[in-house]
């Protein structure tokens, strides 16, 4: 998809887990009006669990894969491949254990020609390059785990740049 400018920002979410509306509408309320302000699109890399949360970030456009718990969601894909401002970016949620994952999952897309490949399912916050690709897992907004806070993700898209991320905290 293009946009209408030469730099994009989008909003990474993963593992948010929701089983209330309420959650729903309060989880995006708080992202639209701080971390998200500015973006243009939302990645949501699996474990989305309701699926109506996709409907408080309307009229934004929505990209999502399934996670290992997101079982009424079965319309959307395991994985797949968003391009945005030319630029491709492979989603999977990821599962099993945290032994060798970040290989797992970019070994799902080895024959891809990938500028970046979002993920999920550790709810551990990731950002590094690996080569030319970006590899990033905006952790968790609502169940951390082990992770020291809750967090989303933001990836800048500009043309001729490579994609950057950045791991955001939140309330």
């Amino acid at each position: 998809m293009e946009f209408g400018s030469l730099k994009l920002l989008v909003g990474v979410l993963s593992d948010t887990h929701l089983h209330r509306v309420d959650e729903a509408e309060r989880l995006a309320a708080v992202l639209l009006r701080g971390a998200f302000a500015e973006v243009e699109a939302i990645l949501h890399a699996g474990d989305v669990v309701l699926p109506a949360l996709e409907d408080y970030f309307y009229p934004l456009p929505w990209y999502g894969v399934r996670g290992n718990m997101d079982h009424s969601l079965s319309d959307l894909p395991i994985s797949r491949i968003v391009t945005l401002q030319e630029k491709q970016i492979g989603m999977i949620h990821g599962w099993g254990s945290g032994v060798n994952f970040e290989q797992r999952v970019q070994a799902h897309f080895a024959d891809k020609q990938l500028d970046a490949l979002v993920f999920g399912h550790s709810h551990a916050p990731l950002c590094k390059r690996v080569g030319d690709l970006l590899l990033f897992n905006p952790g968790s907004a609502t169940d951390r785990r082990s992770a020291p806070e809750h967090t989303v993700g933001l990836l800048k898209i500009e043309k001729g740049q490579p994609i950057t991320g950045r791991i955001i905290p939140i309330d």
